[in-house]
């Protein structure tokens, strides 16, 4: 039994090392960091969606921004998309699944804005849907997937596709990564910006 949990201790590690060495998905990272900081800076909102597992991260990043990370500061707007569970299965049972999202993008998403959409596959229909509301509207997007990227890979700004095609370990490296973010925007805007 150990050694299964060694086993898998050291494969998340594995993936971890390969972000580690993937210049272009650091160099990303810090794209969308800066962007999302300027979003916030400009009073803009940073929306989040996903499915499962990846509905849990983008609830837990967006309370990241809106709550606090490190820092006692001031809250910053972001949401995950699917918490009002009577618009949710309103939405799923009147018109399809495949429009929860896309739908309040199209009501609260504006120019400016930031939704980054969750899915280990980059699959998921109804986020594939919301990108290409979000880009009517000149919302800024960004994906977190796995190695492929999937159908998203065409569909967003910014791609941060984890080296992995195992679902735990992209899940994993989503939040190291989403925690990555949080922590620069927050030094961004209320550590960096306040020392100049």
């Amino acid at each position: 039994m150990q050694d299964f949990i060694s086993s898998k201790i050291q494969e998340s590690i594995d993936v971890k090392a390969q972000l580690l060495k993937d210049k272009r998905l650091l160099e990303t990272i810090a794209k969308v960091s800066d962007y999302i900081s300027s979003a916030f800076k400009a009073d803009k909102k940073v929306f989040f969606c996903g499915n499962g597992g990846s509905a849990a991260d983008a609830q837990h990043l967006a309370a990241e921004f809106s709550g606090r990370f490190y820092l006692d500061r001031a809250p910053l707007f972001a949401e995950a998309l699917h918490v009002n569970t009577s618009y949710l299965t309103a939405v799923a049972n009147d018109y399809s699944y495949d429009e929860v999202y896309s739908r309040l993008i199209k009501a609260k998403g504006r120019n400016g804005d930031v939704l980054i959409g969750i899915s280990t596959s980059g699959n998921s229909k109804n986020i594939i849907n919301a990108f290409r509301e979000a880009k009517k509207n000149n919302v800024l997007t960004v994906a977190l997937t796995g190695e492929s990227g999937g159908a998203m890979r065409n569909e967003v700004d910014y791609l941060l596709n984890v080296p992995s095609n195992d679902t735990p370990r992209i899940q994993e490296s989503h939040i190291l990564i989403g925690h990555i973010i949080c922590e620069i925007v927050e030094r961004e805007l209320f550590v960096i910006n306040n020392d100049k």
